[in-house]
């Protein structure tokens, strides 16, 4: 594990501090994007999905939500390989372009709608930006092992503080420019403003070969380790870890409005802050717990949160939920990479890849999942697919949304509970080996 070190250290080049910030800014630039297309996302639903198909609107716009989730799976998966061959310094800037071309087609799509279909437009353009954010994840992360060979699990989750940081920053931009009374096409657009900072910031600088590459490890080894059979597990609790964290926090301010009685993207800004200021202090909790023990206690309260959040109807009660949710997701992510990269780490870029495609794929599922549950829900609630159109705005339609939106949030409490089984298993087995 003193290679890589070694190999990062003797090149004079390498300016670890700046790579490091130009890696938070760009996964801070996905995060901004991340809040702001939940904060819009009952604006597209109005104007451009409840015109086609009222009593399936929600399924529609999750899906639309969902589609920067499969981009970033199949990036990161295609990508991750190929990261030594391409070039790190390549692919970190060509996220930023194509954050700023996805958001452009979202920003046009209405006249863009003339040619493929609005809910195409909005697809293509949502597909871009997850593009984006793949190749993100794809350089970043192995970045990072890379720089920090002996600080792996610390360092990913400070890295990873500014996702949360971004969703700050863009829910509360979002709750600003509204208030001021400007439209969602000019929320969504300041995304492009850290965008084109990565792509600045990556200009003269130069990057290191991944760790994996920089210790002389061949890609057949790095294959290899695909095939081991604690890899698969933590591959598989991958998809629900991620689903606990990133479905709710795409469909809260859409759902949870009618029930807590506030924004619901307040509550995403408030489980953010929590987790930007959570993950810089995750050094501690590990040593005191291993990283599979911070998993099994992570789920344990993410499922009780989710739960709770699904019977909050209040500003308090919704509080509460939310911070038993925030606390219990906040290291999934970040912990999940790391325990792959410190158990596998002749994986290199690919395996840490790997995670990030089972993260997101699970959310490309989850969240038109979670649409078709309120959608379900909304109607059997009203009385029938008629009975729920004929409603018109006011207190019995708030009434039938709420629960529905209750119902979705209780559907996803279940995805980490499971792993409580899993997790405990490897914590045990763990703790059995030791002297």
């Amino acid at each position: 594990m003193n290679a890589p070190a070694v190999a990062v250290d003797r090149h004079a080049a390498y300016d670890r501090t700046r790579l490091f910030v130009v890696s938070l800014l760009a996964l801070f630039t996905a995060g901004v994007g991340a809040s702001l297309r939940s904060n819009i996302a009952s604006d597209l639903q109005r104007i451009f999905f409840d015109p086609i198909d009222k009593a399936h609107s929600a399924e529609m716009v999750g899906a639309v939500l969902g589609i920067p989730f499969l981009g970033y799976a199949f990036t990161i998966a295609i990508g991750s390989p190929l990261l030594d061959a391409i070039g790190m310094g390549v692919l970190l800037p060509m996220s930023g372009v194509l954050f700023i071309a996805g958001t452009l087609i979202i920003l046009f799509a209405g006249p863009l709608a003339a040619l493929a279909g609005i809910y195409t437009v909005l697809w293509v353009g949502a597909l871009v930006t997850g593009i984006g954010w793949g190749l993100v994840e794809t350089v970043i992360n192995p970045l990072t092992t890379t720089l920090y060979p002996q600080d792996k699990t610390a360092r990913l989750n400070t890295l990873h503080a500014w996702w949360p940081g971004g969703l700050i920053v863009g829910g509360l931009l979002g709750i600003g420019m509204g208030a001021l009374g400007l439209g969602w096409q000019m929320k969504l657009a300041m995304v492009m403003i850290p965008a084109a900072l990565v792509v600045i910031l990556c200009t003269g600088v130069e990057f290191p070969p991944t760790e994996r590459a920089a210790s002389g490890i061949s890609m057949g080894s790095m294959f290899r380790e695909l095939a081991k059979p604690m890899f698969l597990v933590l591959f598989c609790s991958m998809f629900l870890t991620a689903a606990s964290e990133l479905a709710p926090g795409q469909w809260v301010d859409l759902a949870l409005t009618r029930t807590v009685g506030m924004r619901g993207i307040w509550l995403l800004v408030y489980v953010s802050g929590l987790m930007f200021v959570m993950r810089h202090f995750a050094g501690p909790m590990v040593h005191r717990l291993s990283p599979i023990g911070l998993l099994w206690f992570s789920c344990l309260l993410a499922s009780a949160g989710l739960f709770a959040l699904s019977l909050a109807n209040s500003p308090v009660t919704g509080l509460l939920a939310a911070t038993v949710w925030g606390t219990g997701v906040c290291y999934m992510w970040p912990t999940m990479l790391a325990t792959a990269a410190e158990r596998f780490p002749r994986g290199g870029a690919l395996l840490i890849g790997l995670m990030g495609t089972a993260g997101t794929l699970s959310i490309t599922f989850v969240l038109p999942a979670m649409g078709q549950i309120f959608d379900a829900k909304k109607v059997e609630v009203a009385g029938g697919s008629a009975a729920f159109t004929a409603l018109q705005p006011g207190p019995e339609l708030e009434r039938v949304l709420g629960i529905a939106a209750q119902a979705s949030f209780r559907a996803v409490a279940i995805l980490p509970a499971i792993l409580l089984i899993v997790f405990g298993a490897i914590w045990f087995y763990d703790r059995s080996r030791k002297p």
